[in-house]
């Protein structure tokens, strides 16, 4: 049985579109406790990817609390992975202190992988990022504006190099310089630091085919009939094979090809449960185009996949079996495209 990649979920669908003008967020604690319980024929989850987010964790906290959240996490089993920076604060596109808010953010970030690495209980992930800037700004001045968020990425790669991290931009329509497959590439190749890569979530590139907010980039034709496999596939595969040699993170997703936001979380792509009906990707077949390479080969580019669910309904994220039928997705796509490791 393959037990590589480690199959790892998120405590960040718990705040993302949460808040004042939603449904009240989920306690970090509720959701590690649906993690840890969650199990499909005896396999359960290895661990959880974590948003460094208040009020689930404060990046300001000492050592001694990322400590005691380290030991709280290895005693239900599981272990860290990758984290969500709070970079939203300020932006990568932003004036002098808001970029400066960006790089502080990406550098507290790192710090607290560090502590829980020398906790023992984070192997391997990576630092997610995004440019915390719209489509829309970036438009006014689509030259201007990328050269200022390559800048403020390469400042964050070379605080993140101290810590021997890696960061990884996390493709969504709805950031700027990272809103079509084109920009986003065009983005990576101009950071030009070993340390940066792409995270991949399933959702997020399945929209990209559709260039909701960079219509010149669309791959998908008008009005696309999504019953035609091969024309998708053919979408899926372009857009893997240019972005899958940065890709060093990966969220296992489904989408249903409509763009959705709520609370102060903007119009991205729809987040749809693992069995939801009108989900458009095969996602353990799909997950292959990112974990294969063109001829079939496994890269093995990363340790761990995880789960990406926002914007669920509170009444639907409180149901275990939500976190179960999740579960046994990830466990399809590990053993489509897993290995296996002495651990």
């Amino acid at each position: 049985m393959n037990n590589y990649p480690k199959l790892h979920n998120a405590t960040w669908p718990g705040l993302v579109g949460k808040g004042p003008d939603s449904e009240p967020p989920i306690p970090f604690d509720t959701m590690l406790e649906m993690t840890s319980s969650a199990e499909v024929n005896g396999v359960k989850f290895d661990g959880l990817d974590l948003g460094v987010l208040e009020p689930h964790i404060d990046i300001n906290g000492s050592d001694e609390d990322f400590k005691r959240l380290a030991d709280k996490i290895s005693g239900h089993g599981l272990n860290v992975g990758s984290l969500v920076a709070p970079i939203w604060a300020g932006s990568a596109m932003g004036n002098k202190e808001e970029r400066k808010i960006f790089i502080d953010m990406v550098r507290k970030s790192c710090h607290f992988g560090k502590v829980m690495r020398e906790q023992g209980v984070r192997p391997y992930g990576i630092i997610r990022i995004d440019s915390a800037a719209s489509p829309e700004a970036w438009s006014e001045n689509p030259i201007e504006n990328s050269n200022r968020i390559v800048q403020t990425f390469r400042e964050a790669c070379d605080i993140a190099a101290d810590y021997d991290e890696k960061l990884a931009a996390e493709g969504e329509i709805c950031w700027g310089g990272m809103h079509s497959w084109k920009t986003m590439v065009a983005t990576l190749e101009a950071v030009d630091r070993p340390n940066i890569g792409f995270q991949a979530d399933m959702s997020h590139t399945l929209l990209y085919l559709l260039g909701y907010n960079k219509p010149e980039d669309r791959i998908l034709p008008e009005n696309f009939d999504w019953s035609d496999r091969e024309t998708l596939t053919a979408g899926l595969k372009k857009v893997s094979n240019v972005l899958r040699p940065w890709t060093i993170d990966f969220h296992v997703a489904q989408n249903d090809g409509t763009v959705h936001g709520t609370g102060s979380h903007d119009k991205t792509g729809r987040h749809c449960l693992a069995t939801d009906p009108n989900g458009k990707l095969d996602v353990a077949n799909d997950a292959g185009y990112w974990l294969r390479d063109e001829n079939g080969v496994l890269t093995k580019a990363f340790k761990h996949l995880c789960w990406d669910g926002c914007m669920f309904d509170n009444s639907v994220m409180m149901q275990q079996k939500t976190w179960n039928d999740i579960l046994a997705t990830m466990i399809k796509v590990r053993e489509l495209h897993g290995w296996e490791e002495t651990n």
